[in-house]
């Protein structure tokens, strides 16, 4: 193992055992569920590991903690997307309702969309979403989002071009 890599792992080793109770204890305090905080924690550490930030840090906890923010934001939009298409799947008629396999594969693929476009403003985002699941025109984007028609074509310019660069990576 090279020098440097054996640095970056000491890096991390003093990163995890001096903020990591502190880390879950805090997201414990905020989302009232020791299960959820621990999986986030981890994830914020992960996240960190990643991204190959350890040697960087010069405020760990806020640090951590905006990290650990923006992971509580992502849980709770796939939180969010789940309980919306499982609302929607109780008010269809059994017999038109999707099978539990099709169920999951759109569940997964609705999160999969919603990573795709995260860290698009959210009006680029809903006029995507109204332009492909609820097949509104440019024109009924516009009046429901409240802009121009050209900005709607700008948005789902943007939307697009973004997941064919995720899709084409």
């Amino acid at each position: 193992m090279a020098v440097t890599n054996i640095a970056l792992h000491q890096q991390i080793d003093i990163l995890y055992a001096d903020h990591h109770g502190w880390l879950q204890g805090w997201l414990r305090r905020k989302l009232g569920d020791s299960f959820v905080a621990a999986d986030l924690a981890q994830d914020t550490f992960v996240s960190v590991i990643t991204a190959g930030a350890a040697g960087n840090i010069r405020e760990p906890r806020p640090f951590l903690v905006t990290i650990a923010r923006r992971l509580m934001a992502h849980r709770y939009r796939r939180q969010l997307l789940e309980t919306g298409y499982l609302e929607m799947l109780a008010e269809m008629p059994e017999e038109l309702a999707p099978s539990p396999e099709a169920q999951l594969l759109a569940l997964e693929a609705l999160q999969q969309l919603d990573r795709v476009l995260d860290g698009l403003p959210s009006q680029v985002k809903e006029a995507f979403l109204l332009a492909h699941l609820e097949e509104l025109s440019y024109a009924e984007i516009a009046e429901r989002l409240a802009v121009s028609t050209s900005s709607v074509k700008q948005y789902l310019m943007r939307a697009n071009r973004q997941c064919f660069f995720v899709l084409a990576a």
